[in-house]
């Protein structure tokens, strides 16, 4: 890695936490320290399960406990178990929490304010325009990618919200049924894998490998959820899976489409996935894709 990027990196995040005052015990001058604010912010008005809470903001389940405590010391929340799960516990805003939430609030939007004030109007443009693009790349960071079993209830979410997606958008509809989808088995250790993406803990992407012993490596089931398109995901999703294909000593991948999915098909093209005759009978397929791999290292396990 770049030592001078890391350096530029560290420059940043030296110059953000001094302008917008998380060093200070007094958040936006306040009676509590950005932790504690930033925890009424996350929690909303419809309140938040702790443990959702925790992976959102991917703070350790101790320092989320001190912090709910001081909280709840000073009136501001609620924690108590769910009636009808008790091993679950959920934090909401009392009257006062809410009262000093809109208070912060209105805090913060002065020191937006306060950032862009001295500008000019093409300064603050940029400024934000930056702050979009810093945003979208940091979120991109914060995905991480496991090989989860496809019934694992993240995988089985995804496939869900996938089924529903291509049944929309293709002009036949969608059938699972009808497709040539893998069985389960065919996408677990040592015939497969199947990869989840999480953002903040929640499932946002998938993609399976099929690795048959007497053909091609096989990508199925990739599918990146709305709102974490834009972030890269998808590239992202196709080199781990080339990796691990590689890894286990395959040097062709292969994958079918629909032609309803343009941006998917640009994606391969772009790639490096070639164009080549059908090799499989997949009802909903209108295009087949190819791709040669280097040697890798061996696969993660």
């Amino acid at each position: 890695m770049d030592e001078a990027q890391i350096e530029r990196v560290r420059r940043f995040n030296r110059t953000v936490t001094e302008r917008v005052g998380v060093l200070h015990d007094h958040y936006l001058g306040g009676d509590r320290p950005v932790g504690e604010a930033r925890l009424l912010w996350q929690i909303g008005e419809a309140g938040q399960d702790v443990r959702r809470l925790r992976e959102r903001l991917g703070l350790d389940s101790g320092y989320v406990s001190r912090l709910l405590r001081a909280l709840e010391a000073d009136g501001l929340v609620t924690v108590e178990p769910l009636p009808e799960d008790r091993r679950v516990r959920t934090v909401r805003l009392t009257e006062a929490g809410r009262a000093e939430r809109a208070l912060l609030d209105a805090r913060s939007d002065d020191l937006a304010g306060s950032l862009l004030a001295p500008l000019d109007e093409g300064q603050r443009a940029r400024l934000v325009d930056a702050m979009d693009e810093v945003g979208r790349l940091l979120t991109a960071a914060t995905v991480t990618l496991d090989v989860v079993d496809p019934g694992h209830p993240d995988a089985q979410s995804c496939l869900r919200a996938y089924a529903t997606e291509l049944r929309a958008a293709f002009d036949t509809g969608f059938d699972p049924a009808r497709s040539l989808l893998p069985d389960p088995g065919e996408l677990r250790p040592p015939f497969g894998l199947f990869l989840v993406a999480r953002q903040r803990g929640e499932p946002v992407g998938c993609a399976g490998l099929k690795l048959p012993a007497d053909a091609p490596a096989e990508i199925k089931r990739m599918w990146i959820a709305p709102r974490a398109r834009g972030l890269g995901l998808a590239r992202r999703l196709l080199t781990e899976l080339e990796e691990r294909a590689a890894g286990h000593g395959r040097d062709v991948l292969r994958l079918d489409t629909n032609k309803a999915l343009t941006a998917a098909i640009a994606l391969y093209r772009s790639h490096g996935y070639r164009e080549v005759p059908a090799f499989n009978d997949e009802p909903y397929a209108h295009h087949w894709f190819e791709k040669r791999l280097g040697k890798r290292p061996a696969p993660r396990r």
